[in-house]
């Protein structure tokens, strides 16, 4: 895992880091090539579906949870990284639909870092529609709780990240058991499931948290975590 060097924005919860471990299964990227990236650039951007389906730059929306605190939601996630402080944390992702993986640090020095959150938002993509939207800080934190739970270092398989309003509405028509407000069309949800590991085992954890909603999914084989109120299912 390759942290790069830390470029800190004064005053807000967000900071960049220049170099991570990423593999993506596009054509356009080297396989298994170190992915680099640079403050003030999404290396997606250039294959225009950064923004476009949510109707505004991703940056800015970052900027906004760190620097504005008039929504509660965004307080949380300030007050968190305060509370965070010089904390390292790392996840190890890979979305079984798109081939794609990270292994990065996404907050150290009690800051999140925007260019791994960038990243992540990328993975977490609608795979249906290209659709791209932030992830909860929150989320990852969960998840990276849930990997200290379980003292795991394989990465968390993605069934399911970010769903566009399109693609939950396809997925309603075809399963009773879709929510028509999902939390995965805000980015506040995800269902994973870790090889190796009984999915039992993984909600366990999740429940011993007693953080968001945890569902448990043992036909499918998954988990689903969420930064909703604590309930279960």
């Amino acid at each position: 895992m390759i942290g790069g060097s830390l470029l800190a924005i004064s005053g807000s919860g967000i900071a960049s880091a220049t170099v991570r471990h990423v593999y993506y299964s596009n054509a356009h990227h080297k396989k298994n090539a170190p992915h680099k990236t640079h403050a003030g650039h999404h290396p997606h951007q250039a294959a225009g579906t950064h923004g476009k389906h949510t109707g505004h730059p991703h940056k800015a929306t970052v900027a906004q949870r760190s620097h504005h605190t008039n929504d509660p939601h965004q307080q949380t996630v300030t007050t968190h990284s305060h509370r965070s402080n010089l904390v390292h944390k790392a996840i190890a992702l890979h979305n079984i639909n798109t081939g794609d993986k990270l292994n990065l640090t996404y907050f150290e020095q009690g800051r999140y870092i925007e260019d791994a959150l960038q990243e992540i938002n990328y993975l977490f993509r609608d795979y249906h529609t290209g659709a791209i939207h932030p992830v909860d800080p929150l989320l990852l934190d969960q998840l990276h709780e849930l990997k200290q739970q379980l003292d795991v270092s394989k990465p968390f398989h993605v069934i399911s990240g970010y769903r566009s309003p399109f693609t939950n509405a396809h997925l309603r028509n075809q399963s009773s058991g879709v929510a028509k407000h999902s939390l995965h069309m805000e980015g506040r949800a995800i269902d994973i499931r870790v090889e190796g590991l009984a999915t039992k085992n993984i909600r366990n954890a999740a429940l011993a948290m007693r953080r968001g909603g945890v569902g448990y999914y043992p036909s499918a084989n998954f988990v689903h975590l969420d930064t909703g109120e604590y309930r279960t299912w």
